[in-house]
């Protein structure tokens, strides 16, 4: 089993960050191998619409986005990890997620090259806000979701917290529990309940 964290942050060490290493400390002890991918680090481009990776099932677009679709096909989940900046997913964790489409054929179904290493993956997201109300992060976990309803990859669940100050989010004990959860869940591939 192998879980992938990808960290949509722009800063290494904050409150996202502190979480997503929660979460993938609970996979780990639930026997996954686990990676993390901090986007902040790679050159990810902007996806083009061109339509080439159709066909082919290969973005065009030479950055290190076409590193991080072969970590995707190796994980069995995925743990999402990000502020939230205007309501919304870091610039980072947009360009990211829309290159998710060279996974797609002309009609939206999985590419033939990829159906079978995507089906059955696991999707797990962990959102922070400033705002004292958490569910300031609800337009990113709507992207997440939605995109779990429409492929029929497995939710397993969105962790959302507040906190502002960088590592403001290390004496919250109540979420670190429930990235940990996330975890854990996300080594077992369970879906939420």
């Amino acid at each position: 089993m192998k879980v992938l964290g990808i960290l949509g942050s722009p800063r290494l060490e904050g409150n996202s960050d502190i979480l997503l290493e929660q979460a993938l400390a609970g996979a780990k002890d639930a026997g996954a191998e686990v990676e993390k991918i901090a986007l902040c680090q790679k050159k990810i481009s902007g996806c083009l619409n061109c339509e080439k990776c159709n066909e082919t099932g290969v973005c065009v677009i030479n950055d290190d986005m076409g590193e991080i679709h072969k970590k995707i096909l190796e994980a069995n989940a995925i743990i999402h990890s990000g502020p939230v900046y205007f309501w919304s997913m870091t610039a980072q964790m947009k360009a990211y997620l829309d290159r998710w489409c060279a996974f797609f054929d002309a009609d939206w179904n999985w590419h033939k090259a990829y159906s079978t290493r995507m089906k059955d993956k696991g999707i797990g997201l962990i959102t922070v806000c400033g705002d004292p109300d958490a569910s300031a992060g609800n337009p990113i976990v709507h992207s997440f979701k939605s995109t779990c309803d429409f492929t029929g990859l497995h939710w397993l669940g969105a962790v959302q917290a507040s906190a502002s100050a960088k590592g403001e989010i290390a004496e919250n004990e109540k979420a670190k529990q429930e990235a940990y959860d996330l975890g854990r869940r996300s080594a077992a591939n369970r879906p939420e309940k």
